[in-house]
Order: structure tokens, then C-alpha cells, then sequence
């Protein structure tokens, strides 16, 4: 498995390589920034441990089946994400905020 976002393996097992490499950094408008729902330390978190970060985020939905890796990557270009895992979209959208206690309340106007 390799977090080089740069090199990739063909399935011929030859190497290619991005040759593109963009270097500018476009902040976004302040306003934006200041109502975002992901902060800087957000970012900073998920590129310092992108593995960690991405669990993390994943136990903010409520799994059926718990995952048992967060990233499978031993066939690229094809990554398998939270393996062994499963969820129920249902429950997730709907009956987890019942449960909470929003029964009442309007999901989407």
C-alpha cells in the first residue's frame, strides 16, 4: 500500500507518474471559511494521518457491520474503503434520529 498520490503501479507492473504537479494554494473567501463545516485542523489532521482521519470521520454514521480495515489498496487503481463493513442507509438517514429524539421534527424542507 503506498500514500504517494503521484506514483501509481499498472497492473502490467510498470510505474507511471503524474507529471503535473500544481504548486498554488487558493485560499477560499474569508466569509466562506469562517461558516465552513470542516476547519483548518481538519485538513491538518488528515493529512497528517490520512488513515486515522478517514476512521474517524466513518464513526460518525453507525455501522452494521463494523469495518474491519479502513483502506485496501493491494489492487491499484482499485481501493477498497472500509472493508468488511456495512451500513444500513435507512437507518443512518432516518431511524438513528428518531432514536435521538427528532422524530418530529422535519428532515428536509
Amino acid at each position: 500500500m503506498t500514500n504517494d498520490s503521484t506514483t501509481t503501479q499498472g497492473s502490467s507492473g510498470e510505474t507511471l507518474s503524474n507529471l503535473s504537479h500544481e504548486e498554488r494554494h487558493f485560499d477560499p473567501p474569508e466569509d466562506l471559511a469562517e461558516h465552513a463545516n470542516l476547519k483548518a485542523d481538519a485538513y491538518e489532521a488528515a493529512q497528517a494521518d490520512p488513515l486515522g482521519f478517514w476512521a474517524e470521520q466513518a464513526e460518525r454514521v453507525s455501522w452494521a457491520e463494523p469495518f474491519t480495515d479502513v483502506l485496501d489498496w493491494d489492487d491499484p487503481p482499485f481501493a477498497k474503503w472500509f472493508v468488511g463493513g456495512k451500513l444500513n442507509a435507512s437507518y443512518n438517514c432516518v431511524d438513528r434520529h428518531v432514536e435521538q429524539g427528532r422524530g418530529d421534527k422535519v428532515a428536509f424542507h
